[in-house]
């Protein structure tokens, strides 16, 4: 059995290491859980995911409660299948479907999990991100998954739901050497119901749209959606595709925020976008370290350059 230090990270390092678990078969005990936060040990969110991909691997748990510094998780088989994981109030569920999705190269069976949650919150990817951004980049190399968002959940509420579907997959091998030259943009703004009085989602639109055509940028999609949840809160999305057949997809997102006018939000994710285009990164920086999350005895050989 592995013994593994969790206390130099958060739970970005629980969450690899149940991952790699599944697909090597090989148990681990993870000591020192989130030590250096502020409030150490396992939170709802970090259990959700956990239990996610035990309940997909019928994993052996102990030490699996709130506030836990110490867990054992022997995993079993992946299995197909259906369930749902609520993660409670905001929590990212997003994060929960990071955990999953490396489970695709050992599956037999389909995977479908619905998870109920924060879909667009702090610390996280957005669930516009991971849907147009990661999935279709990790599809390029034969990972076949997709997901549907039945509603959108944002801060402090939550209750947002999303299904992830994961089909048994073999991956070629991956080079991400180069990226080529930027081909478009595309613009997704989104914003619950309660802001649309304000034209939040337009405003967020307009402003990203302004500064990325007069960079000289070719913009191909412009997308505004209002949706229902049970917080008021926005959401943008810069997707930006290199390459002529599509190389590499990177994206650059941001969350309203009470009191930030959505004009700021959109300066602060074009800028972003900028500072990436003008250097040689082929993924940005979230993504690179999400790829390698995939273990290269499984999945194929992962060469990128940040």
């Amino acid at each position: 059995m592995h013994s593994l230090d969790g206390s130099s990270g958060g739970g970005q390092l629980l969450r690899s290491a149940v991952s790699l678990s599944t697909l090597s078969g090989e148990p681990f005990r993870m000591t020192g859980i989130r030590a250096a936060r502020s409030n150490p040990g396992l939170r709802p969110q970090h259990l959700a995911a956990l239990h996610a991909v035990a309940r997909a691997c019928n994993a052996e748990l102990y030490g699996n409660t709130i506030g836990s510094e110490t867990l054992t998780f022997r995993p079993k088989t992946a299995d197909g299948g259906w369930f749902s994981i609520d993660v409670g109030s905001a929590g990212s569920v997003t994060l929960v479907f990071d955990a999953l999705l490396p489970l695709a190269v050992s599956l037999d069976e389909p995977l479908s999990v619905t998870v109920t949650g924060g879909t667009d919150v702090r610390w996280s990817p957005t669930i516009d991100y991971f849907r147009e951004v990661k999935l279709p980049l990790c599809r390029r190399f034969g990972l076949l998954a997709g997901v549907d968002v039945a509603r959108t959940g944002y801060y402090p509420a939550g209750g947002g739901e999303a299904t992830l579907w994961v089909a048994p997959s073999s991956l070629s091998e991956i080079d991400l050497a180069e990226r080529g030259e930027l081909t478009g943009v595309r613009i997704y703004s989104k914003a619950s119901t309660s802001l649309a009085e304000q034209n939040v989602a337009e405003r967020q639109l307009k402003t990203s749209y302004d500064r990325l055509s007069s960079a000289g940028h070719s913009v191909l999609e412009r997308r505004t959606t209002y949706a229902k949840s049970h917080s008021t809160g926005s959401s943008l999305l810069v997707r930006a595709e290199y390459g002529n057949s599509g190389t590499s997809v990177v994206g650059f997102d941001g969350l309203g925020e009470r009191g930030v006018p959505a004009e700021e939000i959109s300066q602060s994710v074009v800028s972003a976008f900028s500072a990436f285009h003008d250097g040689v990164g082929v993924v940005d920086e979230h993504m690179a370290d999400q790829l390698l999350v995939f273990s290269p005895s499984r999945a194929g050989a992962w060469r990128f350059q940040k």
